[in-house]
């Protein structure tokens, strides 16, 4: 059975299932909606939990072994899984589809996701055994025309007062990313005390706080401005910033920088892509300098080189985050050569 997010607590309250699958890439998203079960877990008896974590290492029959040799006298558990794709393998794919179709009432089963089901995973079948034995849980990411909404319900939620403008560039300044989005407003919670919170105080909370570093980093990066760039990255690792983060702004702009050079290629006008590609205003002169000043540069290798750096930071591949982050800002900021 297949549920958006939005409906998952309804859900929790009527029944629970033996097996939840929980996927998506909006990371606060999908937190909330593991606690969500986790705690409805809880209110059921299942007072206790194993989590694995799905690396190159990982060995499938063991957690097999684990989860099916429960004793008499076990207290209830959840079984978390935990992984980056949506692709693990044969041996996976049938670990995962054996304990769904042999559910014990005294075994929870837990399996995230932090990746979209595209079509080809949508197909295979520990998916759709997890459809037809549980709950399927989409995290889909929240709509540009809606953000300034969510924004303003998550403030509600949160004790906060925002004016309609305040909310509207709160929701600009974080261009979809919902984590940097509720930090921020749990912040301005703290030191609104109740009275409301305009645009102004908005856009001075948001210069003075660290974690928007990262879309001043990707600022720097597109304007080619090195000293900057290398100077905010290794702020932002001071700061105890989360790699994921950084990974997502640089990520981002490097898909969208080969979303606009193949859309222009291909005979868009650039302000015809900037709009088709829901770019917001304010940031559309900065992507037009970036894509002067990346003029014949390949994206093909970037996109790749990002997904290598997510993958590090997942820990799907073992390396250190911040080296490979590094790595990433060098390979985007390097002059694009010559051709003659």
């Amino acid at each position: 059975m297949k549920i958006p997010v939005r409906q998952l607590e309804r859900h929790l309250k009527d029944k629970l299932a033996s097996v939840y699958l929980i996927a998506g890439d909006e990371p606060l998203l999908i937190d909330e909606a593991l606690e969500q079960t986790r705690a409805a877990a809880r209110r059921n008896g299942f007072d206790s939990r194993e989590l694995y974590v799905v690396d190159r290492s990982f060995r499938w029959s063991d957690l097999h072994s684990d989860a099916s040799n429960l004793s008499l006298f076990a207290s209830r558990k959840i079984v978390e899984i935990r992984m980056a794709t949506p692709r693990p393998g044969d041996d996976g794919s049938r670990c995962i589809s054996e304990l769904t179709e042999r559910p014990d009432p005294d075994r929870l089963l837990i399996v995230v996701v932090g990746a979209k089901l595209d079509a080809a995973a949508s197909r295979t079948s520990w998916v759709k055994s997890i459809d037809k034995h549980g709950v399927l849980v989409e995290v889909w990411p929240i709509d540009r025309a809606e953000l300034p909404r969510w924004v303003q319900q998550r403030a509600v939620a949160a004790g906060l007062k925002l004016t309609g403008p305040a909310a509207q560039l709160l929701a600009e300044r974080v261009e979809g990313n919902l984590l940097a989005a509720d930090q921020e407003i749990k912040r301005l919670a703290l030191i609104a005390a109740g009275r409301e919170i305009d645009e102004a105080e908005v856009l001075d909370s948001v210069a003075d706080n660290a974690r928007f570093d990262v879309f001043r980093l990707t600022d720097a990066v597109l304007a080619a401005d090195t000293e900057r760039a290398i100077r905010v990255l290794w702020g932002l690792q001071a700061e105890g910033v989360a790699p994921a983060l950084v990974s997502w702004a640089l990520s981002r702009e490097i898909t969208l920088l080969a979303s606009l050079q193949y859309a222009v290629a291909h005979g868009d006008s650039v302000d015809g892509a900037l709009t088709r590609l829901n770019v917001w205003g304010r940031r559309q002169p900065l992507l037009k300098q970036a894509l002067t000043k990346h003029r014949g540069r390949d994206f093909a290798p970037l996109v790749s080189h990002a997904a290598a750096v997510d993958g590090i930071i997942k820990g799907v591949t073992p390396a250190e985050p911040w080296e490979a982050l590094t790595g990433l800002v060098i390979a985007l900021l390097r002059p694009v050569a010559k051709t003659h």
